[in-house]
């Protein structure tokens, strides 16, 4: 088993090129992992700024209130069924 040095990272680009680099497979074996359970872990998220028209705006509220659920929560689900179809 090869050990791997883990240098400290200045932000997570960093820390993501490091990783993305480093082949784990020399270094552990699956008997090395131990389960990890995450129940609190949420997404980074990052606001944005979107223009829409008006009258789309006005529907997708109204959409949301019918299904009563927050109308950025219900656009943000619609945005990941249409990345997902592709």
């Amino acid at each position: 088993m090869k050990k791997i040095k883990v240098p400290k990272f200045k932000n997570e680009d960093a820390e993501r090129a490091f990783w993305a680099k480093v082949d784990l497979s020399k270094a552990l074996k699956p008997k090395d992992f131990d389960l990890a359970i995450f129940p609190n872990l949420q997404p980074t998220s990052k606001p944005i700024s979107l223009r829409i028209p008006l009258y789309l705006l006005a529907r997708l509220k109204e959409n949301a209130h019918d299904l009563d659920v927050p109308y950025q929560s219900l656009i943000k689900k619609y945005i990941a069924q249409g990345v997902k179809k592709g």
